[in-house]
């Protein structure tokens, strides 16, 4: 009887020490899908077994640790999608805002150019007006005219060159002559007598 009171008190031992390492092991789960979960890790079974140092096969077989990983995964996708749909609003909306400035600028663009044909429209007009008021003979008569003044300024500035020549010269004989003038002063008060 002691025996079998003895296997019975081992059995219970036995039982509750792997009550509390299973125990411990779905702690070090939770402790390890907290940790993946901060880093942004995926969360797998593979990974999940290797943070908490337990085997895939306690995390398939004890329900509870099964459950939390499934739970953990599942949670993790979910915040994903939704991650990555607030990442595609946001790009779509600066997609958007992208698009209305390019058709701001865009209508800025043709107003200007509607702008610029008026503009370029009305100083054609004014040529075209000006090229009407002017005759051929009155062209011709402006023409030659012109022609005769830019003879005429040439042979001016000729004359000038030449005027400009013979100052020069008349100043440097007016030098020699003052030279001369000079030396005949003192020529003759060297012959004049002293007193």
């Amino acid at each position: 009887m002691s025996t079998a009171v003895d296997a019975h008190q081992q059995t219970a031992a036995a039982n509750e020490t792997r009550r509390r390492s299973s125990e411990a092991a779905v702690r070090r789960v939770q402790d390890a899908l907290k940790r993946l979960h901060r880093e942004k890790t995926p969360i797998t079974f593979a990974a999940v077994a290797r943070r908490a140092s337990v085997s895939r096969t306690f995390l398939y077989s004890n329900q509870h640790a099964r459950s939390l990983v499934t739970a953990a995964a599942e949670s993790a996708v979910d915040q994903r999608v939704t991650a990555g749909n607030a990442e595609a609003t946001a790009q779509e909306a600066a997609w958007r805002e992208r698009a209305l400035n390019a058709e701001d600028a865009l209508k800025s663009a043709f107003d200007e150019i509607k702008l610029q044909r008026s503009r370029i429209g009305e100083l054609m007009g004014q040529v075209r007006d000006l090229e009407a008021e002017w005759t051929e003979e009155a062209i011709q008569r402006i023409t030659t005219e012109n022609t005769n003044l830019k003879q005429r300024v040439r042979r001016l500035t000729e004359e000038n060159r030449a005027l400009d020549e013979r100052l020069k010269a008349a100043r440097s004989t007016l030098r020699f002559q003052d030279k001369r003038l000079s030396e005949l002063e003192i020529q003759l008060l060297d012959r004049t007598p002293s007193d």
